[in-house]
């Protein structure tokens, strides 16, 4: 008799590949109520949010960007992030697997509204009615969140999107102005890589440090956006060591016009942007004091070169609050 074949060693969770995804819950006001818009999956038959898997090498906002448009027909700005969904499920290959999902709540800015894919239908419904056809408990989370934020008037948001710049050629290998110093290919490569992430958060206004490596970290979202890139002195490493209150001035302006934008600096000098940014956390919101650890722990721990950190503010001026912060790495 042959010896019998061991059957596999059961998958722990943590061996369980993880799917990641995104999506989004794009939201409007139509005669003073709130709606979202739900998707019909002809071939689940189910109503849900928008979303889709990402991309190899994509970034978690442009997969939901790029999603709700390919199954929508729908352009949209991301606003502030809502819950994450994490669920297993049976892949087409009969295994068990994970899927993460991030959504981000959204605004319509374009779009013919052409269904495409597996999509056949999509309904703009109030929250009482989206409730009741959503098949999943768990898309719920996202909408109890939205009418939250609804409910204090947090739900809508611009974006203030703080920018180290990407990597540069080392200061050894340069003997010029080291304000002229540029990217190397890494830091090309990566300037390259973050004009999707810009555009799905609606970004219009840059400002940059003077000095080359950071302009040119935004140079190619300017020019793919038609932005003017507004570059400052104030911003840059040899001005802060005078006079560290005009980047301060920079990042307060920014704050008064209350438009999506980037600012991009150097190392040495976020960290007290990083440290102004952290008061206006809005810590009688959800989740407002994590909004403000996360802040100073960046300034603390310093930002990856080329990390983009999203601020999402409710109101402007002195009635500016940030209401929840995310940090995209290299």
């Amino acid at each position: 008799m042959p010896a019998p074949v061991p059957a596999p060693p059961a998958r722990t969770p943590a061996d369980t590949p993880v799917v990641a995804a995104a999506g989004a819950v794009p939201w409007r006001r139509r005669r003073g109520t709130l709606e979202v818009a739900l998707v019909h999956r002809t071939a689940h038959d189910d109503w849900a949010w928008a979303k889709g898997k990402l991309d190899p090498g994509e970034d978690w906002p442009t997969a939901a960007v790029r999603e709700v448009h390919e199954e929508t027909g729908l352009r949209v700005r991301l606003g502030r992030p809502l819950p994450v969904s994490a669920y297993s499920f049976v892949d087409r290959h009969g295994d068990v697997a994970r899927k993460r999902v991030r959504y981000w709540a959204a605004e319509v800015t374009g779009g013919d509204g052409a269904l495409h894919h597996e999509i056949d239908e999509v309904a703009w419904l109030p929250v009482p009615e989206a409730m009741r056809r959503l098949d999943y408990a768990r898309d719920r989370e996202q909408l109890r969140a939205v009418v939250r934020h609804a409910d204090r008037g947090t739900l809508t948001t611009w974006p203030l999107v703080v920018v180290r710049h990407a990597k540069a050629l080392p200061r050894g290998r340069w003997r010029r102005d080291d304000r002229e110093r540029p990217l190397d290919d890494r830091g090309r490569a990566r300037a390259q890589a973050i004009v999707p992430v810009l555009d799905a958060f609606g970004v219009h206004r840059l400002v940059t440090s003077a000095s080359v490596r950071c302009a040119d970290t935004l140079a190619p979202y300017a020019e793919v956006a038609g932005l003017e890139l507004k570059r400052k002195n104030g911003l840059t490493e040899e001005a802060f060591l005078e006079d560290p209150e005009r980047a301060v001035r920079h990042l307060h302006r920014a704050v008064v016009r209350g438009v999506p934008g980037a600012l991009c600096s150097h190392g040495p000098v976020l960290p007290l942007l990083l440290e102004e940014l952290s008061g206006l956390a809005a810590t009688g919101e959800e989740d407002g004091w994590a909004v403000a650890e996360t802040l100073l722990e960046a300034a603390d721990l310093g930002m990856a070169k080329g990390e983009l950190l999203v601020c999402h503010l409710s109101g402007s001026g002195a009635d500016a609050r940030i209401v929840a912060v995310e940090r995209h790495l290299p």
